[in-house]
């Protein structure tokens, strides 16, 4: 399943049963999610809640993509993998998964580790965080005017990240991000209500 050019991508939080979690990623995609990433840093049962998710998102023609584990990924059967800090990752990740695989990787502050994975073969490469985040507080900063640059030299979709809410995405939408990656902005809220309010930045 393609990887979408505009939207909401919603980032699952750890700590939650597989239960509350499917609920929550459920109501996020009812809210209008483009795709949703499985991210758990303690996953004890992650092959069962990578498969249920799998199934879940494909039922709404969505992608699930896996945080950091390209065998989960495999296993799972999951559209692809989200990777870290070693971009050298990317073509290892690509020969795993397969020439259609979503393949994305974190960029931080960097515009020149973001074409260098473009032309490694990313799907998209993600920058943040842009504002002070819960999830990941120790998270090194990134500037506005890094999207104006990434809009203006990449051709692969770019997601922002970091601390992003309804009442703050917008000038990241402005300043050339096509989507916004969210967690508690999503699922420390009304994950449907919060998935809307966030699907209304992208049509105005």
């Amino acid at each position: 399943m393609a990887f979408p050019d505009r939207g909401l991508y919603g980032i699952t939080q750890t700590g939650k049963t597989a239960e509350a979690l499917f609920d929550a990623v459920a109501a996020a995609i009812q809210g209008g999610a483009a795709a949703i990433q499985y991210r758990d840093k303690n996953p004890a049962n992650a092959p069962y809640v990578a498969r249920e998710l799998v199934k879940l998102c494909h039922e709404h023609n969505i992608p699930l993509i896996i945080n950091d584990d390209v065998e989960l990924a495999l296993s799972a059967k999951a559209d692809g993998v989200h990777l870290g800090k070693d971009d050298s990752e990317i073509i290892a990740a690509r020969y795993r998964l397969g020439s259609s695989a979503i393949v994305g990787i974190s960029c931080y502050n960097d515009l020149d580790r973001a074409l260098n994975a473009q032309n490694l073969g990313a799907t998209y490469v993600a920058f943040g965080r842009f504002f002070n985040s819960g999830s990941k507080p120790l998270a090194a900063s990134a500037d506005i005017d890094t999207l104006r640059q990434a809009q203006a030299a990449l051709h692969v979709p770019i997601v922002a990240i970091g601390g992003i809410l309804p009442e703050n995405g917008g000038q990241l939408i402005s300043a050339g991000a096509d989507l916004l990656a969210v967690i508690g902005g999503v699922f420390d809220r009304d994950p449907e209500q919060s998935a809307l309010a966030f699907q209304h930045l992208f049509d105005t």
